[in-house]
């Protein structure tokens, strides 16, 4: 049932001010009592609007460094009482409590504090608790009062009043009502993860919150029979995808998004590295490569699978050049991630509108930085540590008789990068900075080494090579090999190195296949599986 209530009088404390004063001038337009706290009885009284004081209601001065205002029966009393109970009305009567119609709060900028790098004190002083305490009062009784916690929502709230005559409706009070309660639960969930994580250093606290704020729905999931929304995490230092900058394109869907993201993920263990085109089809990467130019960089990843680039995700670690966009341009790309692009390339972009062109403001992410992940299961939800290990060449323990040259090991540690971003059973073959094939999530590694293989002889056949670019390639397994199948695939496709971590229990047989074949193999002591 529709009640409308009349805005007669008002609270106002906010500590963003965005909007305060014109909101101010348009509830006193109305004929709404304002009443105020501390910096926001102060700019609306500099503003030239009658304001009376929180202290003025309740008898008390803030003390206590503001600690203590509004938590006080006048106050509370006053969002709390339900005015058509007879005994409420009498208890307000009888202590001259004055019912609040209206309450504007936004609380204290923990999560902008915290990322600041403010010291433990400030952080702990900038926990609200008067302000979650009147909004959720306000929110409970929203059946009378209407709670604002969102400046966006400013402009609603006054063509809310001006539609009802100065009232407010039920169902708007609802809306507001629900946005109250988002809002105070991400608070506490920055809170409550500060605490667990920052402060304590528990990577996996009894209890584990999180709040993300609604960015935009998607035309749809997956498939199109699945409804879709991005969501933004409320915490400080979020940078990625949703924070770049779409220069030009359709809106990106739920798999660009996906796509995109595991090709920025890739590209950026390649961030300090020489210019980097990664192309992904998928979520796997079907080809990569380095080079003194990106536009070099992109003719050698699209050689390794020109096939499955055909509507791809191109991630680049530099910014774009007019070259590397035309190159880009000559197939159907569905989106291109850049830290940059010079507006001669924007302008070759521009002529496919469909392209979505993103560009990262804050650059790729760090590669190494720490942070975790959660999947979802019937029942539960999985969280483990990124997995942002790396090895280098010091980390290689070398386990056949023939020890890799210069430029295998490069390459094996070329193709290992790329195999931790290729869903296992994952193989690839990568020789002079380039992938030569790529085998990804096979029930077994001998197909997936099959695979690799066979998709570089198709790129051989299909440039007019005299032979796959597997031969004389290192071979990545994400892995260690069961069995020596997998290896003698990757040998007859012309392999002369590879890099694995070993483990298995048939080690010494993978090795003496390996020693038998004349190929150098080295161990990580490390796996990369990724499903």
């Amino acid at each position: 049932m529709e009640k409308p209530i009349t805005v007669r009088r008002a609270l106002l404390s906010v500590s963003d001010k965005t909007g305060l004063v014109e909101l101010g001038k348009a509830l006193a337009a109305r004929g709404v009592e304002l009443v105020s706290t501390g910096g926001t009885s102060k700019a609306l009284r500099d503003a030239g609007l009658a304001v009376k004081d929180v202290s003025d209601i309740t008898g008390f001065p803030e003390m206590m460094d503001g600690r203590v205002k509004t938590l006080h029966p006048m106050v509370h009393g006053g969002l709390l009482s339900v005015r058509d109970n007879p005994e409420h009305a009498a208890a307000m009567e009888e202590h001259g409590i004055g019912a609040i119609d209206l309450v504007v709060v936004n609380l204290y900028p923990f999560v902008k504090t915290v990322a600041s790098g403010a010291d433990r004190d400030t952080v702990i002083e900038n926990i609200d608790i008067g302000g979650p305490s009147m909004v959720r009062s306000a929110a409970k009784n929203h059946d009378y009062v209407a709670i604002v916690t969102d400046p966006d929502d400013y402009g609603a709230l006054v063509t809310e009043l001006d539609a009802g005559v100065g009232a407010t409706g039920r169902d708007f009070r609802k809306m507001l009502a629900a946005k109250a309660f988002a809002a105070t639960a991400a608070y506490d969930s920055a809170i409550s993860s500060w605490f667990a994580y920052a402060d304590q250093n528990q990577k996996f606290p009894p209890r584990r919150t999180m709040a993300a704020k609604l960015d935009s729905t998607l035309r749809y999931g997956e498939n199109p029979h699945q409804d879709a929304a991005l969501y933004i995490p409320e915490a400080p230092h979020v940078s990625g995808l949703p924070q770049a900058v779409q220069v030009q394109g359709k809106e990106l869907s739920y798999n660009n998004y996906n796509d995109a993201n595991a090709a920025l993920e890739l590209c950026a263990e390649f961030r300090d590295g020489p210019p980097t085109v990664v192309i992904v089809k998928h979520a796997n990467p079907c080809g990569v490569a380095t080079a003194d130019t990106l536009a070099e960089a992109w003719d050698k990843a699209l050689a390794c699978d020109s096939v499955s680039a055909f509507g791809g995700i191109v991630a680049v670690n530099r910014p774009l050049d007019v070259a590397t966009a035309e190159a880009i341009t000559q197939i159907f790309t569905e989106v291109v991630v850049a830290p940059d692009a010079s507006e001669e390339a924007k302008a070759v972009f521009a002529k496919k509108k469909n392209l979505r062109l993103l560009l990262l403001s804050d650059g790729l992410p760090d590669p190494r930085r720490p942070g975790q992940t959660v999947a979802v299961i019937a029942g539960g939800i999985l969280q483990q540590d990124r997995d942002n290990r790396a090895i280098t060449a010091d980390d290689l323990k070398i386990v056949t008789r023939r020890e890799p040259t210069e430029q295998e090991l490069k390459d094996c540690l070329f193709a290992w990068t790329v195999a931790r971003h290729v869903k296992s059973n994952a193989i690839v073959y990568a020789k002079d900075g380039q992938t030569a094939g790529i085998g990804a999530g096979q029930m077994n590694r001998r197909d997936s080494a099959r695979i690799a293989a066979a998709k570089a002889l198709e790129a051989a056949e299909t440039y007019g090579w005299d032979a796959a670019k597997t031969v004389g390639s290192a071979v990545a397994s994400d892995a260690f090999f069961p069995f020596a199948d997998g290896l003698l695939s990757a040998a007859e496709a012309g392999a002369t190195a590879v890099i694995q971590p070993g483990g298995s229990i048939r080690d010494d047989e993978v090795i003496a296949a390996a020693d038998e074949k004349g190929i150098a193999m080295v161990f990580t002591g490390m796996r990369h599986f990724r499903h």
